[in-house]
């Protein structure tokens, strides 16, 4: 507890720390957020893990409580809570449940949001050595118990151990990281804004998706509730066992169902539940599987409207954030890659081997469910955002604007030349009329006008009419 206190308790703003006010952290300091960073999420994970064994332990029927054979066995549960295939009694056993899983990525991104704020982190790469941290002690930590395991019932491969747990707090610190400093400026001054629209767009719609599939699993485990009441056993220790396995595989079933409400559906053994085809099979005796269908249904086409739905939903959200019918399109394009992608990572870690029976293997058929559910967002979601949306006047082509451009260079140089023409014509006139005016003389002295003028004045009468 001491340790997740170091993470959580501190409220200072980023550079704020044990250096006193605007200062830094010593290096002594650095180096145990950083051992804090690193030790948490493994002992909380493990407790936890513990925990869970123990309680199993406790409640079962004929089961004998130890401490250390429960500490023992918490090692391979953590590994099985980050998705690493183990092997129990020779037997594979891939089928691992999401819900440890989604808290372990969840403790690993929190852990590393607050080292980051302890560091007083002003960029991704002062974060670097939180990401590295966290990263390398999950890996080596995962390493450490497959090695531990060896010779026992319970065999991991170690590559698969240092890796897997190695990915997961990679992938778990960076969301962190970003989520306490944000997108590093490299990468937010090379992203499309509205590529980006269109990744918030698709993680909505992928939520929604997961809803649908939700939704459906809830109502065909509760119109088939006497069937799953039936499979508890009348010892609680038992039936809590179940209960608890129920629940940790259930977003796996969700999962699922999402595949079979997009239409691919999915498999366990030889059952097939798809949309549109049913293959009957033997299936474990779980009550999360009580809900499964015995047969087809002619109705199942229609939950159909569902995803077409979220696809339209998403078009309906990316409508206006262009004016340009293309530039929404390829929005939209984006949107149904993200929920491609999402498809792709919960298929992958929902399936895998379960033992080398009757129920092996558990999958759902990743490639075809990103195709189809990359289609039903493409889709309705195009043709919403286009016609929903605004349409700005079609610009002309180039060639259309140069002919434009000479009419306009043509018009003005005919101007010009009437211009001239109307000039010529009526200067003619005023010649032929006498209007022409004359040429300017020069100014004559005073004198010769004052002369002049007196002149005129003895005249005669007969001279003057003359």
């Amino acid at each position: 507890m001491r340790i997740m206190e170091l993470l959580t308790d501190d409220q200072r703003p980023p550079g704020e720390a044990a250096g006193g006010p605007g200062g830094r952290l010593s290096p002594a300091a650095r180096a145990r957020v950083l051992l804090a960073a690193a030790v948490g999420p493994l002992v909380t994970g493990y407790a936890a893990v513990a925990t869970v064994l123990a309680l199993v332990t406790l409640t079962a029927a004929h089961a004998v409580f130890s401490g250390t054979s429960v500490l023992l066995a918490a090692g391979p549960g953590w590994l099985a809570a980050h998705q690493v295939p183990l092997g129990i009694g020779g037997h594979p056993l891939g089928v691992l449940p999401l819900l440890p899983t989604l808290g372990a990525v969840a403790l690993a991104a929190r852990t590393a949001f607050g080292a980051a704020q302890r560091l007083g982190c002003r960029s991704p790469r002062e974060a670097l050595p939180v990401l590295a941290t966290i990263t390398g002690a999950h890996a080596g930590f995962g390493l450490l118990v497959a090695l531990c395991a060896q010779g026992s019932p319970v065999t991991v491969d170690p590559l698969l151990a240092f890796a897997v747990p190695g990915l997961l707090a990679a992938a778990a610190s960076g969301v962190g990281i970003t989520w306490y400093r944000g997108l590093p400026d490299v990468v937010a001054e090379r992203l499309d804004p509205l590529a980006l629209r269109g990744v918030r767009a698709g993680a909505l719609s992928l939520a929604v998706l997961v809803a649908c599939g939700a939704a459906v699993f809830t109502v065909a485990t509760a119109l088939s509730w006497s069937t799953v009441s039936d499979m508890y056993e009348p010892a609680f220790g038992n039936s809590f066992g179940m209960l608890l396995l129920s629940v940790l595989y259930l977003p796996n079933a969700v999962t699922a169902a999402l595949s079979f409400v997009t239409g691919p559906g999915f498999s366990i053994g030889s059952l097939t539940v798809g949309m549109f085809g049913y293959r009957g099979g033997a299936v474990p005796g779980l009550p999360l599987l009580g809900g499964l269908p015995g047969h087809h249904a002619g109705w199942w086409p229609a939950l159909l409207v569902l995803p077409a739905a979220t696809g339209a939903l998403a078009g309906w959200s990316l409508r206006k954030i262009d004016p340009d019918p293309a530039q929404r399109l390829r929005t939209v394009a984006v949107a149904g890659a993200v929920v491609a992608l999402g498809c792709v990572v919960l298929g992958t870690l929902s399936g895998g081997r379960l033992g080398d029976g009757p129920f092996d293997p558990v999958s759902v058929p990743v490639g075809v469910a990103s195709i189809v559910a990359f289609c039903w967002i493409v889709i309705p979601g195009s043709l919403v955002a286009f016609f929903a949306g605004e349409h700005e006047p079609q610009a002309a082509p180039p060639e259309a604007l140069e002919d434009n451009q000479a009419f306009e260079d043509a018009d003005e140089v005919d101007a010009e030349e009437a211009s001239e023409a109307v000039e010529e014509i009526e200067a003619e006139a005023d010649a032929e009329l006498g209007l022409e005016e004359p040429a300017e003389a020069a100014p004559e002295p005073d004198d010769a006008v004052t002369g002049g003028t007196e002149t005129c004045g003895d005249v005669e009468p007969d001279e003057a009419d003359r």
